[in-house]
């Protein structure tokens, strides 16, 4: 979740072009719209150095007005060209930022969690506050003056410090604004979506009843430990290792399910960590009163995905996919290593999206760079410039001076799928990064589901809701667990012909059965399949988050949203196949 030559020109994502993505909705800094050619290259080709009206002619050429760059030269003399340079974007920034307004508390939800959305996006084994001029300022003021100084608005300063506490870096606000900026891409590519019935009702369910009304009283006295004493919020653990992780020192956990919790069937549901305040808390509830498990990927490949789950599956005896994945950069991509500059401090990658860095970009990215060689580093300004751009889309280095955002089956490779997973059958390239970006991690997801391969040595009846490109059914499979039958459910009829071609190209002996919509599964449906199938053992799946990612400001609407309100289709449809799994005992 990049403009063009000079100034703030946008480009526009088109998920319908083969081409690589460019953005112009994204309103950008004005310092991250402009190229960084070597002045000082420029002026050492002259013997009798350089007059004011050359310089003068170059940075009018980059975009600056005569007067200002004649202010700049004024103030910094005509030696100090990265001073000049620098003195520019500022005025450029003040120039053309909105007039200062009085500061109107945010929404309530921006200020909730004590730790930044931001992890969803960015590298947090880097050491962003050694970044150049990114230094911590202990006064709220002249950061949020700062950062109008660089060119972002003052909403986006307020927000961000609001949002990530004063105490933050100004690498972490500007990376905040970044992560925000990607998110209102993602809203203008996907446009307005259709308006979604209400969940429909359980079919009588009596269990149905008892949850709308729900006892809050008695809930508050039994919340799980990781509930907030003060507000009831669920406080997302740092570092993410839920119930633990392979390969790191964990403290035993000790869980007791509430009772009608206890499977089977087993239920396995994910979504985004970082959403908005009381949502993990309502999943919690619906489902339960289970205790999520937050994890972050990164502990098991080399890209950071923060995510929650909530399931009923037993905790201990885990044991992770063999062999075990790449867990850095170097690791995933070795031939990156030659070509990556010492000032580039990346180990891991982001939280992989569903759109990638613009071939304008990474051409920019290029001239900003091609003017120093590799005894001289570019000034810490294009540093900056560069190592953003690098975290926002997720980069790697291809030659020298040459970055390239990652191809779809590195992503498949990261996310634990096979090889050409997404590829073919008339799958378009910007399909499969968009499928992608939406799916499980395969190798976190096989650590949580590898408790059920002694429990389950025959076989599996599996209902995967919302299944995307089949996450859950390639864990199990990779586990050598056999899918005895499979129900899978999802809208997208690309991320359907995905998971068949999947099912086909793997020989798989069981049957599968493929639905469009989870609102078609009502308890006749659910009925003649468990009938059909003699129940099923595991209930997966994770609605979508359209309306839960913590940078989307524009339609972060929580469970209420258009699309995320499908988790309750998600609990109305496991609600129903326990009630069915009761009735035929």
């Amino acid at each position: 979740m990049a403009g063009d030559d000079c100034g703030v020109e946008v480009d526009k994502i088109d998920w319908d072009t083969e081409d690589e993505l460019e953005i112009e909705s994204i309103p950008l800094a004005s310092h991250a719209s402009l190229t960084f050619p070597s002045v000082e290259a420029n002026m050492a080709s002259s013997s009798a150095g350089p007059s004011n009206s050359k310089i003068v002619d170059h940075f009018i050429g980059m975009g600056f007005s005569a007067k200002m760059v004649t202010k700049a030269i004024e103030e910094n003399g005509e030696e100090n060209t990265n001073s000049i340079l620098e003195t520019l974007l500022t005025l450029s920034a003040l120039e053309n930022s909105p007039p200062k307004q009085q500061h109107v508390d945010t929404d309530e939800s921006f200020s909730e969690y004590e730790g930044s959305f931001l992890d969803d996006f960015t590298d947090l084994d880097s050491d962003s506050e050694n970044e150049g001029p990114a230094k911590p300022v202990s006064d709220v003021d002249n950061k949020l003056m700062f950062l109008v100084d660089m060119g972002y608005s003052e909403d986006e300063a307020h927000a961000a410090i609001e949002r990530c506490g004063a105490h933050s870096s100004i690498a972490e606000l500007t990376d905040f604004i970044s992560a925000a900026q990607i998110s209102k891409a993602a809203d203008v590519l996907l446009g307005d979506l259709p308006d979604r019935p209400k969940p429909k009702n359980l079919d009588g369910c009596s269990k149905l009843k008892k949850r709308r009304h729900y006892d809050y009283k008695a809930w508050k006295k039994k919340k799980p430990k990781c509930f907030d004493d003060d507000d009831e919020t669920i406080r997302l653990p740092n570092p993410m290792l839920g119930f633990g992780v392979p390969n790191e020192l964990c403290p035993t956990v000790q869980r007791k399910l509430p009772e009608a919790a206890i499977g089977p069937p087993y239920f396995y549901y994910e979504n985004v960590a970082l959403a908005p305040k009381g949502v993990w808390n309502t999943i919690s509830r619906f489902l339960y009163d289970v205790e999520p498990e937050f994890v972050d990927s990164k502990h098991f490949c080399a890209a950071a995905r923060k995510r929650g789950y909530v399931h009923n599956l037993p905790i201990h005896n885990r044991f992770p996919l063999l062999p075990m994945p790449p867990h850095t950069i170097h690791e995933a991509f070795p031939l990156t290593r030659k070509w990556w500059p010492s000032w580039d401090t990346r180990t891991q990658l982001n939280c992989l999206q569903t759109c990638i860095g613009s071939a304008r970009l990474t051409d920019r990215i290029r001239k900003a760079l091609e003017d120093y060689d590799s005894e001289r580093d570019p000034p810490l300004t294009v540093q900056k410039f560069v190592l953003d751009q690098c975290r926002k889309w997720n980069l790697v280095w291809v030659g020298k001076n040459k970055v390239a955002p990652l191809e779809p089956d590195e992503v498949e490779m990261l996310l634990g799928f096979p090889k050409n997973h997404t590829r073919g059958g008339g799958i378009s390239r910007t399909d499969r990064y968009k499928s992608l970006g939406n799916s499980f991690q395969v190798d976190t997801v096989a650590y949580h589901l590898s408790v059920l391969k002694d429990m389950f040595p025959g076989g599996i009846n599996l209902l995967s809701l919302f299944s995307g490109i089949g996450g859950a059914e390639v864990a199990l499979h990779r586990l050598g667990i056999p899918l005895k039958n499979v129900v899978s459910v999802d809208i997208s009829e690309v991320n359907r012909n995905i998971v068949r071609s999947w099912w086909e190209q793997t020989n798989q002996k069981g049957t599968l059965i493929d639905l469009a919509d989870v609102q078609e599964l009502d308890a006749d449906r659910l009925q003649y399949y468990m009938n059909l199938f003699g129940g099923f053992d595991l209930v997966v799946g994770g609605s979508p988050c359209n309306n839960l990612t913590g940078s989307n400001r524009y339609t972060r609407d929580g469970l209420e949203g258009k699309e995320s309100i499908l988790f309750y289709d998600y609990f109305r449809i496991l609600d129903l196949v326990k009630c069915i799994a009761t009735k035929t005992e």
